[in-house]
């Protein structure tokens, strides 16, 4: 026999009106729908269910679904019974985190209920109840009721109306680990349950946190073991290699000593059980592998390319550097040629019979007719030809 709380899939189906309610200011304060049995059926009838410390243990507290909220930083939970055709007039509320409930008509004239509104943050102590009535004409009229429970509750809160709450205790085992979470015990200033008073709009959540002693719990085990069935040790994978892990980070390949232990991410416990550290030490860059000792040495000095990334490394240094090699090749058969071309030049000298004519005083007469060409032309003109 359980309690099975009424979630989302509930409300869709309009099986309750509301879901699980929780305000950051009212510590420990849960408000939701529950139905008690072996599971969660729609056709049982839900009633209200309240917790005080966080949903570790749960009270009946009022039958059939209601409309709820939390007033005044959990010191007050006000409620409207839900009437899918009924009329509502009155609200109940209680000062005790639903222990004990009053009833309060707040209206003569009842109305069919719409909602239920209240200030956010919870700092407020007045509600308002709205919803609409039809008048003789037949069409709806809308009303809002808002009540204020500062006129009830007029005391203000002084020091003896709180104490010292213990988030996640459960009263059982090691003291010194009750209420541990993730290394830390928090502790809480809120009010009691007896007081009957107003914490105000100054009231705010104060909290003491202690780390707890570390136990084997507050580890994980580390990469390569794992937790035995007969004990909370972790012990080394059989299957495993017996060697050092690595992992290539920030270019640097680091080498992983480890006991086996890892602690939980975000846990802060402190003292009591420590495993060895965890001791990480840079050894060489990613990808390159260590040199050899003086024993390989005199073996073998060749460098052997093991992984996929090494071999792809490999390929793409020679692929570079073969692609430079042609690239200088090339600049060097351009520069010849072009030193070459340079001291081949074309040059021009005069014939052996334009030197002879020279030697023999001979030269050509531009105006007796020698062409530019050097071909001789007879002087004709047309004016021989009309004599």
């Amino acid at each position: 026999c359980n309690l099975h709380i009424h979630g989302e899939h509930s409300r869709n189906n309009k099986v309750v009106p509301m879901l699980a309610l929780s305000e950051p200011s009212a510590i420990g304060l849960v408000i939701a729908h529950g139905t008690v049995g072996n599971s969660l059926s729609s056709s049982q009838h839900p009633d209200v269910f309240v917790s005080s410390d966080g949903g570790y243990n749960w009270i009946g507290t009022l039958r059939g679904p209601h409309h709820y909220s939390i007033l005044d930083s959990g010191a007050l939970i006000v409620a409207v019974e839900a009437h899918h055709e009924g009329q509502v007039k009155t609200i109940k509320f209680s000062t005790d985190e639903g222990q004990c409930w009053k009833s309060y008509n707040f209206t003569e004239q009842p109305f069919f209920f719409a909602g239920l509104a209240s200030e956010p943050g919870t700092k407020a102590m007045n509600v308002s109840v709205w919803g609409f009535r039809p008048e003789e004409d037949g069409q709806p009229m809308w009303v809002a009721v808002t009540i204020d429970f500062q006129s009830l509750i007029t005391r203000e809160c002084n020091n003896k109306d709180y104490e010292e709450w213990l988030a996640h205790s459960t009263d059982k085992g090691d003291s010194k680990r009750n209420g541990c979470v993730l290394g830390m015990k928090e502790t809480y200033r809120r009010l009691k349950k007896q007081s009957v008073c107003r914490n105000g709009r100054n009231f705010v959540v104060t909290k003491k946190q202690i780390p707890c002693p570390c136990t084997r719990e507050d580890y994980v085990c580390d990469y390569g073991y794992y937790r035995h069935v007969n004990t909370s040790a972790c012990v080394r994978q059989p299957n495993t290699p017996n060697k050092t892990f690595e992992s290539c980070l920030n270019g640097e390949e680091d080498e992983l000593l480890t006991a086996g232990y890892r602690k939980v991410p975000s846990n802060k416990c402190e003292g009591g059980f420590t495993p060895q550290d965890v001791v990480q030490t840079v050894i060489r860059p990613c990808g390159v592998k260590p040199s050899p000792g003086p024993s390989a040495k005199s073996t073998s000095s060749v460098t052997h390319f093991d992984t996929p990334k090494e071999r792809l490394v490999l390929i793409l240094v020679s692929a570079g550097a073969a692609v430079i090699v042609l690239l200088a090749i090339f600049s060097a058969v351009l520069a010849v040629r072009r030193q070459v071309y340079r001291t081949r030049m074309p040059a021009y000298r005069l014939s052996n019979l334009r030197i002879q004519d020279d030697n023999n005083g001979i030269s050509a007469d531009l105006e007796s007719g020698a062409s530019s060409n050097g071909t001789a032309y007879q002087h004709d003109s047309d004016v021989d030809l009309l004599e």
